[in-house]
């Protein structure tokens, strides 16, 4: 165990909101368990708010695929910023969490410095780019995976994996025997549908219209339904409301998916996490994702080789929901897939019950706590 009258150092880099909320979890049950740390690092205002003195504020500045050239330089500016306070500073750990494509040069500078380094969730290698292994296992002593095939996975190709629970539903505190739906009863006609377009910009602007033609287009058919959205924030609720087309009437929300999810009786849902929050909460859901048709079939393609593309139905092995994804040339057949599962009560029943079970072996470890354990080992 570490010397508890000893002050360590351990930095943190996030690049992503999720990321954020991530470490700071994993820094209230460090500062739980009373030993003298300092945490420093890069991130954003949940790290700060945990207690974690940041040299750069990263999480504004994450984008998705199409908008992240533009700050490339912003990244290689605060990359040069951490390799010289490892330069200049004593640091005992260093904690990177998730986006690799930052997270790595981040690693590389820990690496130089001598310092030991955690990736906190592993990166989907198992589903493109595979051949990033060798960096990664250069970079990387300790692999904290948060999907469960993961650790076999990258176990078997040569590096320290540890499955540690999704620290994502460490704060949805859920009762998951309890969350499976019976539709039984269930009428479409006065059916309460959520819609989540995500919250990063790139997604809202080319979801949320498809997105809203879909429910208009449910609303001719079941005039008494009714649609709620869920925004993080009211900037972003503001966006959503400013690009609402004339013909749909919507309710709006801040808050949590999870919350969303399980006041609504399905969801179309934007692919990423989100979905697996609206998982846990047992509702039946299609899954979208709008990208360039030309970067797909040019390259995407070749370096995607997972057989599914959502998060869900990856853990599933198989389609458990209807996927629209890498792009959709149409809302037709994604209207068509909605209006067959809203027809098919027990079908929607089972569909929530497989939701639930696969999820749970994702909520039966906390994965703040079970990082903790790693990062006070490894601070020996």
């Amino acid at each position: 165990m570490p010397d508890t009258d000893k002050k360590y150092r351990i930095f943190l880099s996030a690049a992503e909101p999720s990321a954020d909320a991530h470490c700071a979890g994993l820094i209230t049950s460090l500062q739980q368990r009373g030993y003298d740390i300092e945490f420093v690092g890069v991130g954003g205002p949940k790290m700060a708010a945990a207690g974690c003195n940041l040299l750069e504020s990263t999480t504004g500045k994450a984008a998705m695929i199409y908008n992240a050239f533009k700050e490339v330089l912003h990244f290689i500016g605060v990359v040069r910023r951490i390799k010289r306070y490892f330069k200049n500073n004593k640091v005992d750990l260093v904690i990177v969490c998730d986006s690799p494509s930052f997270n790595f040069h981040v690693a590389k500078a820990a690496k130089s410095a001598g310092i030991k380094t955690i990736f906190y969730v592993a990166p989907q290698l198992w589903a493109w780019a595979s051949w990033r292994i060798r960096k990664l296992r250069k970079f990387c002593d300790k692999l904290c995976c948060i999907l469960p095939f993961e650790q076999d996975w990258f176990g078997q190709r040569g590096l320290e994996a540890v499955f540690v629970g999704h620290p994502m539903l460490d704060e949805l505190h859920i009762d998951l025997p309890g969350q499976r739906r019976n539709y039984a009863d269930f009428n479409p006609a006065n059916s309460r549908i959520a819609i989540m377009p995500g919250s990063r910009n790139a997604e809202i602007n080319s979801l949320w219209l498809p997105m809203q033609q879909i429910a208009t287009r449910l609303k001719k058919k079941y005039p008494e339904m009714t649609f709620v959205t869920v925004a993080v924030d009211a900037e972003k609720e503001l966006i959503l409301k400013e690009k609402q087309i004339p013909a749909f009437d919507c309710q709006y929300t801040i808050g949590s998916v999870n919350e969303t999810a399980r006041s609504a009786d399905f969801a179309i849902v934007a692919s990423g996490s989100a979905t697996l929050e609206v998982t846990a909460a047992g509702c039946p859901m299609v899954i979208m994702y709008q990208s360039s048709w030309i970067l797909w079939h040019l390259v995407g393609w070749w370096l995607v080789k997972s057989r599914f593309l959502s998060l869900v139905n990856i853990l599933a092995e198989k389609e458990l929901v209807p996927e629209f994804m890498p792009y959709f040339t149409s809302i037709d057949p994604i209207v068509e897939s909605i209006e067959n599962l809203l027809e098919d009560s027990n079908g929607l029943s089972q569909l929530s019950g497989d939701l639930i079970n696969l999820v749970k072996p994702l909520a039966e470890k906390k994965a703040s706590e079970e990082v903790a354990v790693i990062v006070v080992d490894m601070l020996q």
